[in-house]
């Protein structure tokens, strides 16, 4: 059966030092005048992928979206998606492990958890200008390698975060209801979810680790999403059944118990009431 396979950062051929698990290149690179296609695959590592110009197609997690002039890709571990990119497509991708601690400082985590907590955004030319003069940075410190380049490339990313989370912000039209804590409580949940979801299935566990009461915690999901807290575990829940029926060639009873489902047949019940196909089909039909 095939599976959705898994890609690692390659160490480059001239540069592997212990900076390895970080790689930035410039898209008129990667292409080299053609077209690029990716089939379906998944990456163990974040991606960032910022096109200042160009045309194509990005479907992650089964959501397709445009590729279009301004725009930025966030990619998170685990994550799955089939790219399109035109020839003549331009600006960067950036590759960097999970593990690889090059944030400049205490806050760089958090930083970049709030930026991938959505996979696209488009940007308004301005802002894009200065984000992509920012990756110009960062791409000629990793290719020259002089001196101190490390803590360069770390300050200068942790400058495109933080210049990337204001210009999405900027850009979100304005809620009564998205004030900064609920935002917060919200993007910690879908966090907590992402990680715990196999393993935590019920709403006040979730209430509990963020210092909430079940019905804040509703109040919160509701108001900024229009879903209740059970709807987006259930969500995650699906979303992860997805990946793993495509990514892996796990049984489906294997696939329900990594999943926290004890019950096979309450799985495949669950999985065709959402999809419409039972996990086999749904096997056959998107691969």
């Amino acid at each position: 059966m095939k599976t959705i396979p898994i890609r690692s950062i390659k160490p480059h051929e001239a540069k592997a030092d212990l900076f390895e698990g970080f790689k930035i290149r410039n898209l008129a690179d990667v292409l080299e005048g053609k077209d690029l296609h990716q089939d379906l695959h998944r990456h163990d590592f974040y991606l960032i992928l910022a096109v200042r110009k160009g045309k194509g197609s990005h479907e992650i997690d089964f959501v397709n979206y445009p590729v279009s002039d301004d725009s930025i890709f966030f990619m998170r571990p685990g994550q799955v998606h089939r790219i399109h990119l035109k020839k003549g497509t331009e600006g960067y991708l950036l590759e960097f492990n999970k593990g690889f601690q090059f944030l400049a400082s205490k806050n760089g985590n958090e930083l970049l958890r709030k930026a991938a907590t959505k996979n696209y955004c488009k940007l308004d030319p301005a802002g894009d200008g200065k984000l992509a003069a920012i990756l110009q940075a960062i791409l000629e410190e990793y290719n020259a390698r002089q001196e101190g380049f490390e803590a360069i490339i770390k300050a200068n990313f942790e400058i495109f975060l933080i210049q990337f989370l204001r210009n999405r912000q900027n850009r979100q039209l304005p809620s009564v209801n998205a004030d900064p804590y609920r935002q917060e409580k919200l993007e910690k949940f879908m966090h907590l979810l992402e990680v715990n979801v196999g393993t935590k299935k019920q709403v006040a566990a979730y209430a509990e680790m963020l210092s909430l009461s079940p019905y804040q915690l509703n109040s919160i999901t509701r108001s900024l999403v229009g879903k209740t807290a059970a709807e987006l575990i259930e969500d995650q829940l699906l979303l992860e059944a997805r990946r793993f029926l495509l990514a892996t060639p796990n049984q489906v009873n294997q696939v329900a118990y990594h999943l926290g489902f004890e019950d096979v047949s309450y799985f495949i019940r669950f999985f065709k009431k959402l999809t419409g196909y039972t996990p086999e089909a749904f096997r056959k039909n998107f691969q």
